[in-house]
């Protein structure tokens, strides 16, 4: 019954209207040994609970590491996952089965093992923003943390892919001078940005710097004072002697920036088809305290891979663990 209530979208309306959902996630996460993980894009609320906290790259880390029985991964389905494949004796949940990512379906499997027999040759590099069967395709797996780093370390003489973010994929051209074949996906989040809308900001906010993700498109990144990944953009914040931002990403990292730098002012930068100044994915806000409290006491939507597609998707997720030293939680 409760798959049937997380495939149509619905919370258990039995749930006491004064159940304290805090307390209750907490005693279930003693109970279970689970460690709940939560994205920078999640809600406040769920941020403020989570064990965890963290971007792409850090949450594969701890989800290799974790000595926990259940992980319990709130954010999108590829990053519940990664965390199966890195942690296949572990119990993955994750709170809505409907939490999936434009990115990751941008990229069907078959049509990208498609692309890559067209390019004999070619190092394949993928966004970690992929199903576990893209992942499976791979050389070596990126994130927006490592994905400089990683394709300056690869021979300036191997042909490379990169998928499936195009976005990501221009940036990481004009940084490390590489020729890349690209595939053609992206992220609907980033790709709203509004560049007229950002300028207008900056004009009502003259000392403001502007900071974006890497997966915006290009204009917005022509205009950024910083480009940088969830957590890189978080770092700035706190390391710059600005006092304002306006901050090109999903709106959900504002909550982190505040609470670490709470004297200074960040601002959402808005998309082009929306009145409320923000950006959010609407995929991220599919996950609540409610299904989170009904995952940990259900023991379900649990997360599974093949493990033929495991084996060989945790191969590319390793090398980049490998050519990530350093990157990690620091």
């Amino acid at each position: 019954m409760y798959n049937d209530w997380l495939k149509k979208g619905f919370v258990d309306e039995t749930i006491p209207e004064d159940l304290d959902l805090v307390e209750e996630i907490k005693a279930l996460k003693k109970e279970k040994n689970a460690l709940l993980m939560a994205h920078y894009y999640q809600k406040n609320e769920i941020q403020d609970i989570a064990d965890f906290v963290g971007d792409s790259l850090a949450l594969a880390w701890e989800a290799s590491k974790t000595n926990a029985d259940i992980i319990l991964l709130s954010g999108v389905l590829f990053m519940g996952e990664t965390a199966k494949i890195l942690s296949p004796d572990k119990k993955v949940l994750v709170p809505d089965l409907n939490a999936g990512c434009s990115l990751a379906d941008s990229c069907p499997a078959d049509a990208f093992g498609e692309f890559i027999q067209q390019h004999p040759g070619h190092l394949v590099v993928t966004y970690v923003n992929t199903t576990a069967a893209v992942k499976a395709l791979s050389d070596i797996v990126v994130t927006s943390t490592n994905a400089v780093k990683i394709i300056n370390s690869i021979p300036v003489d191997q042909k490379i892919i990169f998928g499936p973010d195009k976005n990501l994929g221009h940036y990481l051209q004009s940084i490390s001078g590489r020729e890349m074949v690209l595939w053609d996906g992206a992220c609907h989040v980033h790709e709203r940005f509004s560049v007229e809308k950002i300028v207008d900001l900056k004009k009502q906010n003259e000392d403001a710097l502007i900071i974006a993700h890497p997966e915006c498109k290009k204009p917005v990144l022509t205009i950024s004072d910083f480009i940088g990944s969830t957590a890189s953009l978080l770092k700035f914040t706190q390391a710059s002697d600005a006092n304002k931002f306006i901050v090109a990403t999903e709106w959900g990292i504002l909550h982190q920036m505040q609470k670490a730098s709470p004297e200074k002012t960040f601002i959402a930068a808005p998309p082009s088809d929306s009145t409320c100044g923000c950006n959010d994915c609407e995929y991220m806000r599919l996950n609540s305290l409610q299904k989170i409290y009904l995952t940990l006491k259900y023991g379900f939507p649990e997360v599974q891979v093949d493990e033929s597609v495991r084996r060989k998707a945790i191969k590319p997720i390793e090398r980049m663990f490998e050519l990530s030293e350093g990157l990690i939680n620091k």
